[in-house]
Order: C-alpha cells, then structure tokens, then sequence
C-alpha cells in the first residue's frame, strides 16, 4: 500500500498497481507525441506527402494551431464539469474512442493523396489525447501526498518516454525502409511487407499507437481508484459552467496560481512548438528520411528518460519550480544552438563545420552539432512539463483539481497557437524555417522571466 499524508485534503491509502495503473497511461500516451507528431509521421507529412515542404511545413503547423484553440476553449469547461460529475474514466474512454478511430484513419495518408483528410485527424486525434491528459492529471492528487506528487509526476513522465521510445525503436529497426534499398537499417525487409517509396513505415504509425493506446490504458481503468460519481450529466455540465466562472473569479485572489499559469501558457507554447516543429524542421533542413528522423528520436528519448528519472529525485530535493527553471534554461540554449546551425556551420557562422558527409548516418558535422543540442532537449523536454504539472497539484486541493487541471490545460494550449502561427506566418514572409524556429525563443525566455518571481507552491502567499 502506498501511504500519503494525512488531513482533511490528503488521499487515501492507494494500492500500488493502483498507482501503477496511473503511470501506464503516460506509457500508453506518449507513442502517439514520439512517433506521430514528432518523429515518424510529422515528418513524412511534411518531406514526402506532398511535393512542396515549405507549404506542407506551413500546414502542420496550421493543424496545431486549429487544435491547440479547440483544445484551450473546451479544457477549462471539461475539467469544472469532471469535478461535478466526479468520476474521470468515463471521460477518458469517450475520447480514447475517438483518438483510436482517428489514428486508424491515418493510413489511408498516401503520397499524393489530399492533405485535408489527415490533417482532420490529426485534429480529431491531438484534442483527444489532449482532453484524455486533463482528466488523467486531475487523478493524480488522489494516489500521492503532495511530498511525493512531483517524482511520481516525473517517473510517469519517464515511463511514457519508455514507452514512446520502444515503439519508435520498432518502427526504425523493423518497420522503416530505406526508400532506395527498400531494407531497414538492419538489412531486414520490413514487417508486414511495408512499402517505404508509399509511406507505409510512417502512415502505419497511426495504427500502432492506437493498439498500443487501448491495450496500455486498460491497467488504469481496473486498478486506480477513481473519485466517486458524482452529478448526473446534464446537472454536471451546469454546474460545471459556474464552477468555472466562481474559478475564473478566485484567479483574481489567488495570485500565486495566477503567475503561475501565466507564465505556463508563454513558455508552453515554445515547447509545444519544439515537440511539433523540431522533427520536421530537421527533416526539412537535412534531408533526413524516416530512419535519420527516427534514430534522432530514439537518441532523444533515451537521454529524455535518464532525464525525468533524475528530474524526480532534484523535484523532491529543490522543488517543482528549480526543476522548471532549470529545463528552461537547457531549452533555451537548445533552441538557440539549433536556430543557429545549418550546413556548414553552427553560432550562426562562428563556427565554420567540414560539409563532406562520411558516407554514415548523420554524416555531416552539421548533423552531429544539430545531436548535440538535441541533447539538452531530451535531458530537458520531459521535466519542464512534468515538475509544471506537480507545482499545480502541488498548489490546490483535491476537489477543485478538475478545474483548475482544466485551466492548467489552457494555459498550456490558450496561446500555444501563437508559437506555431508566428512560425508559420514568419516562414511564410521570409521562405527561412530558420527564422520562423527563433519565435520559439521569444516564448522560452518570457515564460522564463514571468516563472522566476512566482510563489512555490503557487498558493503560497509571498
């Protein structure tokens, strides 16, 4: 049994496999972030979907931008109607439905073919997973004290990279050929008799993580506790709307939580914008086809997962806000050295690199320099998002979790269409995906900035 705290605002004793449970649903989250958005099919749509990159670049970014609004309008009202209504596993299943079906969906995404359809599931697919993370997140008040809220935050974090990084060590190993060769990068014919020069490594990745979703939230569903039934529906969803409006109200009092989501919602954006644009930025940059892309990813998650299990222990040590500060720096640093390197160089020309390629993968010096600061963002991407979701947990009681879990989840997505549509437009005016990445530095540091005079916990009064 798993013992928290105790008074009128601590949970309950929870069975481990319970606590367990929970952690799995990260683990079966994640393929679709890793080999979806990021690292398989993200770059596909944008390199050899179409014939042209620049505007197929422009177009993914358009689809996160359409979903990230969707998702910060509805998140606040979802969340305030979960408290009302009580139990989160309803809610949760609604959506993996949807998620599931619209995965499935995109393997019909074949070179050639209308770019509408995927990018509707697309849509239908990020505001699932998205809604599915508002009502898990708001659980996890409920299976820790909140000693230990931020390394369980963390370890699930890392368990999700785990699972997002055997899933895309599958599809490179197995699944991806080599567009000339037709072989994956162990000389092997692809599973299944997949075609590469049809896309069929990278479209079969939304099928892939829809089994790997369905068959991993199971665990949650049969062993973690949920908070009892509360309101029918229809009376949730009214009540639910003035909750919202009373929370929206107390934000004004509560200026701690106040700073806090503030300051979530700028540098949010920023790292929305690397999980979505860093993968196909390479990609465009490079030239690398779906087993440059998805070794990179590999390389990342692994240094990602050292990352949130290290992130736990210095959560618990210095606090939820330590731990964000200093991802944001990494980030920071990141994001520069990548806006900075291109063939030939990196510090943008103070340091001239060879162009002759060795034949190998990731051949040039350019390609080992743009590694190396992915470095930071593996050791980095992970703790920044999970210490942000402990500091809030952290900084309210268990039955206002939903909401304000709710409004966590706006400020993460409220102006995260910012950071791809100053991408997009930037790209667009200048035809330099370069310039257009250096936006996402502008929401690094002043989220930054905004952090650093904010209370720990939030609720704390200064």
């Amino acid at each position: 049994m798993v013992t928290t705290g105790i008074g009128d605002d601590v949970p309950a004793k929870v069975p481990a496999r319970g606590i367990w449970g929970w952690m799995f649903f990260d683990w079966a989250a994640q393929p679709f972030f890793t080999v979806v958005t990021t690292f398989i099919f993200g770059p596909y749509f944008v390199a050899r979907l179409t014939a042209d990159p620049v505007s197929a670049q422009t177009t993914w970014s358009n689809m996160a931008t359409i979903s990230s609004v969707i998702i910060a309008l509805l998140s606040p009202v979802l969340g305030s109607i979960a408290d009302q209504s009580g139990a989160r596993k309803p809610w949760i299943a609604f959506f993996a439905v949807i998620k599931i079906a619209s995965l499935f969906c995109l393997w019909g995404a074949a070179p050639g073919s209308p770019v509408i359809y995927p990018v509707i599931f697309m849509i239908l697919a990020s505001i699932s997973a998205e809604f599915s993370i508002v009502f898990n997140d708001s659980m996890m008040p409920r299976l820790v004290g909140k000693d230990d809220i931020g390394k369980l935050s963390n370890a699930a974090w890392g368990l999700g990279y785990l699972g997002g990084m055997i899933v895309l060590i599958t599809v490179v190993a197995l699944l991806a050929g080599n567009p000339q060769t037709g072989k994956t990068i162990f000389g092997l014919m692809p599973l299944f008799g997949l075609d590469a020069t049809l896309g069929e490594d990278a479209r079969v990745t939304g099928p892939i993580s829809a089994v790997w979703y369905f068959l991993f939230i199971l665990p949650m569903f049969f062993f973690t506790p949920d908070a009892a039934r509360g309101l029918p529906l229809r009376t949730a969803v009214r009540s639910g709307l003035r909750e919202l409006r009373t929370t929206l109200g107390e934000l004004k009092r509560r200026r701690g939580i106040s700073l806090f989501l503030v300051a979530r919602m700028v540098y949010q954006d920023g790292v929305n914008g690397l999980l979505i644009l860093g993968g196909t930025f390479a990609a465009g940059m490079f030239g690398w086809a779906t087993i440059e892309i998805g070794i990179y990813g590999i390389i990342l998650n692994v240094i990602a997962i050292f990352g949130c299990f290290a992130a736990s222990y210095v959560d618990r040590w210095l606090g939820s806000k330590t731990t964000v500060v200093i991802s944001l720096t990494l980030l920071l640093v990141a994001t520069f050295g990548i806006i900075s390197t291109g063939p030939g160089f990196t510090l943008f020309g103070l340091v001239p690199l060879s162009t002759v390629s060795t034949g190998s993968l990731f051949g040039t010096a350019a390609e080992k320099a743009y590694i190396g600061y992915g470095l930071l963002i593996g050791i980095a991407f992970g703790p920044v998002q999970a210490s942000s979701r402990s500091y809030l947990a952290r900084s309210v009681s268990l039955a206002e979790a939903g909401r304000y879990f709710g409004i966590y989840a706006l400020s993460g997505r409220a102006t995260s269409f910012m950071a791809t549509l100053f991408f997009s437009l930037v790209t667009y005016w200048s035809g330099s995906a370069r310039l257009g990445m250096a936006t996402l530095v502008i929401f690094l540091a002043g989220g930054l900035l905004l952090l650093l005079p904010t209370p720990y916990p939030a609720d704390k009064a200064k």
